[in-house]
């Protein structure tokens, strides 16, 4: 089996490309990675929570969940679809959600993680890759542009689970540039067409 999901902290600038950062890989292109899916972005601030839920696991170094970069103060509840940020001298734009998958369960050897991470509404934030550049540990993130419908990745992961109701937020997400078959499959699930 194939998994890029094992990640472990690196020092120096890695170059961020069109697919990924310097030293990654996307292992399954068939649910993982693409130009939508290039950088995976995971806050600091889950920790803790996980932490408290899996006290027999060590959290003590990031990059568990497999993210690219660990970041701090960019939360799923203030990034919206189709904003843009920098990120060392690389230039990021806000693509969707994570929805794992069955590695994470490996990753954690637990074979309710993934329905735990999803319930948890922690997801994490995936990027495309507006501009090359190169980032590294304590490099600043700036807005430089908020996605067009105001939407936030965790108005997303509701609108995917049903929790969220609003006629004007499932509106407006399906006029957001989100990625992938995340439209379709909120469509579906709500029966919109």
């Amino acid at each position: 089996m194939l998994t890029s999901i094992f990640k472990s902290p690196v020092e120096g600038r890695r170059a961020v490309r069109r697919h990924n950062i310097e030293g990654d890989r996307q292992s399954d292109l068939t649910v993982h990675g693409g130009p939508n899916k290039a950088v995976y972005c995971y806050p600091s601030e889950h920790y803790a929570y996980w932490r408290a839920q899996l006290p027999d696991h060590d959290l003590s170094v990031y990059g568990n969940f497999g993210e690219n970069l660990t970041t701090e103060g960019l939360l799923e509840t203030d990034v919206f679809i189709g904003d843009t940020l920098r990120v060392g001298t690389a230039v990021l734009k806000v693509t969707q959600p994570r929805m794992p998958c069955f590695k994470l369960g490996i990753r954690f050897n637990l074979a309710t993680m993934v329905k735990h991470f999803w319930k948890s509404g922690r997801s994490g934030i995936y990027f495309s890759i507006v501009e090359e550049g190169d980032v590294g540990a304590g490099d600043p993130i700036e807005r430089l542009s908020r996605g067009p419908e105001a939407i936030t990745i965790a108005d997303v992961v509701r609108l995917y689970r049903g929790d969220e109701t609003s006629p004007e937020i499932l509106e407006r997400a399906m006029r957001a540039p989100i990625s992938g078959s995340w439209k379709e499959e909120i469509r579906e699930r709500r029966g919109v067409e």
